[in-house]
């Protein structure tokens, strides 16, 4: 029997033991509690990810996934010869669907989106492409960026050696005047055919779904099916102002029971008129098809072509879509449910080749007729949200790039950026959705011009993805020729065939397309002469500091907030005001909003302030920057922040520089030292010297002169600082009022100038500056507290 001591020990030793193993177990607990963590987010990432693939089906790919409604009958207007023919179609439309939307934009196109990565949120469209080339060569036509703008946590860009590829890409486009303009028309031009796209989709879509209503009553008039597809034009655009995001759930669970319907349908017609037609998998039949045919089988292409229509809304709507969710929908729900439905109208027609016009409908078992019917409307329905949604988002884009006149812009959803509505493009869509639908009532036609719009959308893609691959992505040139030679080939040989087709419908996207690339390349055309001369017309700093602290003016009580498009310098509209007006206010504020090539500014980096010559003149710069998905909202938010920030600038200028006995330069734009900061909402700061002139808080003024023969102006600090706080003054300043004072420059086509300059500047510039929103809306200025400020220029 152990003895007490010995128990106590046994005891003490049984306890060092249980400490040891907590010991050893709390490491492994923590561990595995990280791990089950982990374990959880990616699983909550996985089904946030599945739910938005789900989602993306009702707002992406409605447009594609609508194509079996008019595919076959605008390949075979005239009629099916052969059955031979089926197949070759069928092959084709396979393989078109395999290149282009599966090959090239679900799996490459769309990782070119404005944003790096695959897993967020992305931009897409062809001013998304521009964007990302703009951050990687210096190709914008307007200079307004600046070297701190590169350090925005969403400037990514990729550098590159010296000497590579790249660089000398790179280099050859920033040296060509004439490539920059260019690219920037390229970009216009396809721009302007989704815009197309925006017009010609709904006509199509619903026209054809419409249509299934003869084929089960053959003796209603061709002018009801028409009424039916305008009366669901009207109601599908009225209901636009709801949003994506509201949208894209009332669509999916339709787009889904769509495509699982027009799949489980191919089943059923391979099972049951046999799966000869499969042997289309072969690309055998392609060359036969158009060996055979010859020139009947190659102005066919331009109806194949319709059965990868959509592919286009599908990158422009990559605003709304995380990428991985938009390749997900398409590879496990979209491509396979539309082979299915492809190769099931192929069996169906080869046994009823005199059934070419409604073969869909025609190949749908009776006893699911009508449900079909209404799914197949309902999806016509959803078909054109794609394209609508993907027109409201690139002209977004437009705009922020200066390329379209500055409309009303309405953010649909709070928890996403890029899902917007704009109302008076809306409207002008659905006017000429109409014309198009009553104007032509023959889908053939609508079909031709659908092609044509597609086609040359798909080509300046292409042609910006060459330059991604290799700014961007440095390809080797290998790879860059062998994406560019696939595409050219597949996207060329459609191209020629729908050019014949120009008289026949074709002409309709291209006329749309011409009237507003017009109205794009003049707009920004004067946006862009507006800004050089407002850069070239600044007034020089030796001379505003040569007025004195008082420029020459009795200083009241109020804060001026003067708007100008310049990030550095005294615009010009200043020197106008205040050599017209005997008074100014205590403080002025250069207020610059510009958008940048980006797709979006964080909140805490929009805000860049600075101050302009010595403390007692008073005068600042406030540069808000924004991305093209971001909405100067129309709220009071915007002066709210912008007062913060200049009053975090002052607090922090003078906890930093103090009242120091030093000397500062104060040099003209092109030789610009001074010190910036960068201000966000917790009162971080960020120092850069770059910008204007430096901080100063000096009150005499010495001449000098600079070995670099530029005017230079030295401030020899005071040995005593100001008795009046500025914060103090700024604030009493602010309390006796803010006044916003905006330019309004008018741009006229010189004496000399020739006729068709004349007519464009002087008539539809004019005009649009006309009908578009004034600054004074957009920054929800009070009429009583705004001051027009007019000039003209002639260029």
């Amino acid at each position: 029997m152990a003895s007490p001591l010995e128990i106590d020990e046994v005891n003490e030793n049984k306890g060092r033991m249980w400490d040891l193993e907590q010991k050893i177990d709390q490491p492994m607990d923590e561990e595995a509690g990280r791990l089950r963590n982990m374990y959880r987010e990616k699983k909550f990432s996985a089904l946030l990810l599945l739910r938005l693939a789900y989602q993306s089906l009702g707002v992406v790919y409605g447009d594609l996934g609508t194509s079996p409604l008019y595919v076959f009958y605008n390949t075979f207007p005239h009629g099916i010869e052969h059955q031979e023919d089926v197949v070759g179609a069928l092959s084709l439309i396979i393989y078109s669907l395999t290149l282009v939307p599966l090959l090239k934009y679900v799996f490459i196109v769309l990782r070119a989106n404005d944003n790096g990565q695959v897993y967020i949120y992305g931009t897409g469209g062809t001013f998304a492409l521009y964007a990302l080339l703009c951050r990687h060569a210096n190709i914008k036509i307007i200079p307004n960026q600046h070297r701190t703008d590169e350090e925005l946590t969403t400037y990514s860009r990729t550098a590159f050696h010296e000497k590579s590829f790249a660089a000398k890409t790179k280099r050859w486009l920033e040296g060509q005047a004439f490539i920059k303009s260019t690219i920037l028309i390229l970009v216009l031009v396809g721009t302007c055919m989704v815009i197309g796209d925006g017009i010609l989709t709904p006509a199509i879509s619903v026209l054809s779904a419409a249509g299934g209503i003869k084929v089960n009553r053959p003796e209603m008039d061709s002018g009801v099916v028409v009424l039916v597809a305008v009366v669901i034009l009207v109601g599908l655009f009225s209901m636009q102002h709801y949003g994506t995001d509201r949208v894209g759930w009332l669509f999916a669970p339709i787009v889904l029971l769509w495509l699982l319907l027009i799949g489980g349908i191919g089943m059923y017609n391979l099972s049951r008129f046999g799966g000869n037609v499969l042997k289309a998998f072969s690309p055998l039949y392609v060359y036969r098809y158009l060996r055979n045919g010859r020139k009947k089988s190659w102005l066919s292409l331009g109806g194949i072509l319709l059965s990868i229509t959509g592919t286009e809304a599908l990158f422009a709507d990559l605003a709304n879509f995380p990428v991985s969710s938009v390749q997900i929908a398409f590879t496990l729900i979209v491509f396979p449910c539309l082979l299915l439905a492809y190769s099931g109208q192929a069996a169906y027609l080869v046994d009823n080749l005199d059934h070419y016009q409604d073969a869909f409908y025609r190949s749908i078992p009776d006893r699911i007729y009508w449900p079909v019917f209404v799914i197949a409307t309902l999806a016509a329905i959803v078909a054109s949200q794609a394209t609508i949604t993907a027109t409201f988002s690139i002209i977004k884009q437009a705009l922020a790039h200066g390329c379209f006149p500055r409309v009303k812009v309405v953010h649909t959803s709070k928890k996403y950026l890029g899902q917007v509505y704009i109302p008076d493009i809306n409207w002008i869509l659905m006017v000429l959705c109409i014309a198009v639908t009553a104007g032509f009532k023959n889908q053939s036609q609508i079909g031709n011009a659908y092609g044509t719009a597609v086609v040359l959308v798909m080509l300046v893609t292409t042609l910006l993805m060459i330059l991604v691959m290799i700014l961007v992505w440095h390809c080797h040139w290998i790879l860059v020729v062998v994406f560019t030679g696939l595409s050219l080939i597949v996207e060329c040989t459609y191209f020629s065939a729908v050019l014949f087709k120009v008289d026949q419908g074709g002409w309709a996207p291209l006329a749309i397309a011409g009237v507003f690339l017009i109205v794009m390349y003049v707009w920004h055309y004067g946006t862009v002469k507006r800004y050089e001369f407002e850069l070239h017309s600044k007034v020089s700093m030796a001379w505003i500091l040569g007025l004195g602290p008082s420029l020459g003016l009795v200083r009241v009580p109020g804060i001026g907030l003067v708007y100008t498009e310049l990030a550095s310098g005294v615009p010009h509209i200043f020197s106008h005001f205040i050599t017209n007006l005997p008074a100014l206010h205590s403080v002025v504020v250069f207020v610059c909003v510009k958008y940048l090539p980006v797709y979006t500014v964080p909140e805490e980096e929009r805000f860049l302030v600075k101050r302009i010559g010595p403390k007692n003149y008073h005068i600042f710069r406030c540069v808000a920057r924004y991305g093209y998905k971001d909405l100067h909202k129309k709220d009071d938010d915007f002066e709210k922040k912008l007062f913060d920030n200049l009053f975090m600038f002052v607090r922090l200028e003078s906890m930093m520089e103090g009242c120091s006995d030093s000397e500062y330069s104060l040099c003209e734009p092109q030789n610009e030292q001074s010190r910036e900061f960068m201000l966000n909402n917790n009162g971080n700061t960020t120092s850069m010297s770059n910008v204007d002139f430096s901080v100063s808080s000096v009150d005499s003024i010495v001449p000098a002169r600079s070995p670099s023969h530029v005017n230079v102006v030295t401030f020899q600090s005071s040995s005593h600082c100001t008795d009046i706080d500025e914060l103090e003054f700024l604030n009493g300043c602010r309390e006796a009022g803010v006044v916003h004072i905006l330019g309004n420059t008018v741009v006229r086509a010189s004496r000399d100038s020739r006729f068709y300059k004349k007519i464009a500047v002087d008539y539809i510039y004019a005009f649009l500056r006309k009908i578009c929103r004034e600054n004074s809306v957009i920054f929800n200025i009070p009429h009583e507290s705004l001051l027009n400020v007019g000039q003209v220029f002639y260029v």
